[in-house]
């Protein structure tokens, strides 16, 4: 017996031992790495909260953790997003909305009515949209956990616009006990339903931001088109590197140590153009603009103001930032930028070529007499060969220019000054806006500035108030094209700024697929595959 029993231990001992050495010699079943997509962004993101500024950073980010009700397409037009059905009465003050199935936070918990509610009542305290629609009576009432209405005092055209409102200030949808938070009080636990999770614990501001596949997201069955449709997280990690040096971004896309750059600096446009392994991705237009200030003189009178619509080559000032080709429009007439939905020419016709003679004629008209036109230039922007251009425009109809060198930060802390050029204020600046701000007459922000507000260059117009409030109230499209033309109209009137150029930021990818979503000009991350 008990040799027996030595026999069977010796042969289980051996048994375990040969199976360790075979183990040792068979193939290891290989785990697949996280799928990660790299991308250098424009700038560090330093608020999270996407209701406590419109830095379009924090849009970025809001889109890759929130969701929205409705979403717009590739043609401007609003699509229901978190929102299965909707209905509305024929005189448009009564609306019903209704939940998709399956809509979850990223915490496990379900969205509801409540959510919703809470998440737009916070969002109208800030944006100017949201503002408006509750300046028109606006009041949401829940049904039951799915089901939610809108009731409104007053006709308001823009309803689904504004619930799909895809720049400045998106309202994107939290939790109610999180939108319950004062809007001055930043919201920092980034709980949302979209398709991406944040990580917080990974995020170094100035350096890395990190993203995760939101295994709760179920995403719409319709394909993606621009912002709306099916967003499916094909990737299952999502990095921003922040790189604020362009020469090294075009680097490290080429050493494949990113595979995405959001916005490539023009002049390293060629450089990455000869590339074979790299994609350039030109992007939906941005709009040039051109700020003059309209407490002082000379932009104080509005024919000043039209002397530089005569003097702006729109190709030039866009050629000297870079852009050229493909991703430049030679010459755009519109106010809303030549690609949207409500694109016209209306009262651009005089301006269309530069004609120095006139613009002397106007500044002369407007009481102009050689004093020194302070124009701010921001030498780390995007828009500094603009401002130069604009300043050459400006010395050859005879204006003495105070060109003034600062950082950006800088510009965006003195434009706020109403003091005269003279004492510390300014008189003119440039900057730009994306397509879906300039995109209609109440996003866009200098045109759609009311009398008494509080925008730098405090542009001000009865007469474009009377037809923006026109705009508000219609419901018919073609209507709503046609007063929309009128306002264009009126603005090239009295010129509550203008426009120094169009141009197409461009995206550059390495060894991504399906990019076509990144058109939008907004790095979405969804349906991206690698």
């Amino acid at each position: 017996m008990n040799l027996l029993l030595n026999w069977s231990r010796s042969r289980l001992a051996a048994a375990m031992v040969g199976g360790l050495l075979v183990s040792s010699v068979l193939p290891q079943v290989a785990v697949s790495a996280p799928v990660t997509v790299r991308l250098a962004p424009n700038g560090d993101l330093k608020t999270l909260d996407p209701l406590f500024n419109t830095a379009y950073i924090t849009r970025n980010h809001g889109y890759l953790v929130f969701d929205t009700l409705f979403s717009q397409d590739s043609k401007g037009e609003p699509k229901p997003q978190m929102v299965d059905t909707f209905e509305y009465s024929d005189d448009g003050l009564k609306w019903r909305f209704t939940l998709r199935d399956g809509l979850l936070f990223n915490d496990g918990t379900p969205v509801t009515s409540e959510d919703c509610i809470a998440s737009l009542e916070r969002w109208a305290k800030k944006d100017t949209l949201g503002k408006l629609l509750f300046q028109h009576g606006a009041k949401f009432t829940a049904v039951n956990d799915k089901t939610f209405e809108l009731t409104l005092e007053k006709p308001f055209g823009p309803v689904l616009a504004a619930l799909s409102k895809p720049s400045g200030m998106p309202p994107f949808i939290m939790p109610k006990r999180l939108a319950e938070t004062d809007p001055s009080v930043p919201v920092t636990e980034m709980v949302g339903s979209g398709p991406f999770i944040f990580k917080k614990e990974e995020w170094v501001p100035g350096n890395k931001v990190v993203y995760e596949k939101n295994p709760n997201y179920v995403p719409r069955k319709e394909p993606a088109d621009g912002l709306a449709g099916g967003k499916v997280a094909n990737v299952d990690r999502v990095e921003w590197i922040y790189i604020p040096d362009a020469n090294t971004a075009a680097a490290a896309l080429q050493n494949g140590e990113v595979d995405m750059i959001e916005s490539v600096t023009p002049d390293f446009l060629p450089v990455l153009a000869g590339n074979p392994d790299v994609t350039l991705t030109p992007t939906v237009a941005s709009q040039g603009m051109i700020i003059p200030n309209h407490l002082h003189p000379p932009f104080n009178n509005p024919k000043a103001r039209q002397a530089l619509l005569h003097l702006i080559d729109q190709k030039e000032a866009v050629a000297a930032v870079g852009y050229t080709g493909d991703y430049a429009t030679e010459h755009c007439p519109s106010l809303y930028t030549c690609s949207s939905p409500l694109a016209t020419d209306a009262g651009a016709e005089p301006f269309k070529k530069v004609d120095v003679e006139r613009a002397k004629e106007l500044l002369k008209e407007a009481g102009y007499n050689g004093e020194k036109v302070v124009i701010l230039y921001p030498t780390d922007n995007v828009n500094s060969p603009a401002t130069l251009v604009v300043a050459e425009a400006l010395k050859r109809a005879g204006v003495n220019v105070d060109l003034q060198a600062m950082d950006w930060a800088s510009v965006a802390a003195r434009r706020l000054r109403k003091d005269a050029p003279d004492q510390g204020g300014w008189n003119i600046f440039l900057t730009h806006g994306g397509y879906f701000d300039a995109g209609t007459p109440v996003t866009n922000p200098w045109l759609s500035a009311p009398c008494g507000n509080g925008l730098p260059g405090w542009p001000c117009d009865e007469e474009l108030d009377r037809l923006r409030a026109q705009w508000i109230a219609e419901g018919d499209p073609e209507k709503s094209k046609a007063l929309a033309a009128e306002i264009q109209r009126r603005a090239y009137e009295v010129v509550p700024y203008v426009v120094w150029g169009e141009f197409k930021p461009v995206m550059a990818t390495k060894g991504l697929k399906n990019i076509e979503v990144l058109k939008t000009g907004v790095p979405v991350m969804w349906n991206i595959s690698k």
